[in-house]
């Protein structure tokens, strides 16, 4: 399925945006969660400048997919929700096995992840951030106030264009990976191997280890451990670009930040969410404590809430967030 085309802007207003989006790109980064995305820049629609900031509580979902033309192109690998309210200052990941109803309460569950897709397949890419708005604020209870999409290329173009960064892995383990983002072009998978300890990875070793979940060590084979290893993607990239040698690649990233995302956002509630959000002063909320495994009836391998109670999801959140 093709990216939906940028709409018209001002030279400002891209320019505007693409500091803004590089700028989030690098501060909340993969993932949340984990693994972004990329295609066109562009917004729901051509909104005129305005000199007045935004104010108010800022809950940005940010959507990381697999990009292209083949089948599922466009489910979720990652779903974050970065939270800004004054002194509140959180990352929300949602796990992508969360059994949903989609459409809201329309009777027919699936993933989560399938939101964006679904969406998608039925208007493009704004009705996709939108139906996944929709699930996630249903999911927290919280009101989403704009969303950003960026694929696996877009990942890859962003860490390439800052030169790479350094990780210290806690921990070894080998882990299936798909031989190619689209199984038309390969559908084989292959074995990638990370050691504990200092190292340097470029966009494509980035996105393994966001990525990674068939591992054959347990403590990382899960959607939560995931989100652990894209935490410290994110912190080795906040190291990296307020490096001398960060610096040095902003130009590429602007670049690259205005060729990858997909947003609702205007400008300048780029701008006053990125001076508003403290990353080092955010708390990470995971939904592990108040989810169990289950089993669809077609098989799948899902997530529910603890004792079929999906109000006991929002209550957590909003208790983590308090």
């Amino acid at each position: 399925m093709p990216s939906c085309p940028p709409l018209p802007s001002s030279p400002y207003t891209r320019i505007v945006r693409a500091v803004g989006l590089a700028v989030l790109v690098l501060v909340v980064s993969v993932v949340g969660a984990a693994a972004w995305s990329a295609v066109r820049l562009s917004s729901t629609s051509a909104q005129p400048l305005s000199l007045e900031m935004p104010a108010g509580a800022q809950r940005i979902l940010i959507l990381g997919f697999g990009g292209g033309d083949h089948p599922g192109a466009y489910l979720s690998d990652s779903i974050v929700l970065v939270v800004e309210d004054g002194t509140k200052q959180a990352e929300v990941s949602i796990p992508r096995d969360l059994w949903v109803q989609i459409p809201p309460n329309s009777g027919r569950y699936a993933k989560i992840n399938e939101a964006l897709q679904d969406g998608v397949n039925s208007g493009g890419l704004d009705a996709g951030g939108q139906l996944a708005a929709r699930k996630v604020e249903d999911v927290t209870g919280l009101k989403v106030t704009g969303w950003v999409l960026e694929d696996f290329d877009g990942f890859r173009q962003l860490i390439d264009a800052i030169g790479g960064i350094d990780v210290d892995v806690p921990r070894s383990f080998s882990a299936q990976y798909p031989a190619n983002d689209d199984p038309s072009v390969d559908a084989r998978w292959k074995v990638v191997r990370f050691d504990a300890g200092p190292q340097h990875f470029n966009g494509e070793r980035a996105l393994e280890y966001a990525r990674a979940r068939y591992a054959d060590v347990p403590a990382e084979a899960s959607d939560f451990a995931r989100s652990a290893r894209q935490q410290l993607l994110i912190s080795a990239i906040r190291q990296k670009v307020a490096s001398p040698a960060g610096w040095l690649h902003f130009l590429p990233l602007v670049n690259a930040a205005a060729a990858a995302t997909h947003t609702s956002l205007s400008p300048l509630e780029l701008a006053r969410f990125v001076m508003g959000f403290h990353p080092n002063e955010a708390k990470h909320i995971a939904l592990d404590s108040v989810v169990v495994d289950g089993r669809s009836a077609d098989g799948q391998d899902i997530l529910l809430p603890r004792g079929g109670d999906y109000g006991l999801l929002a209550s957590y959140v909003q208790s983590q967030l308090a």
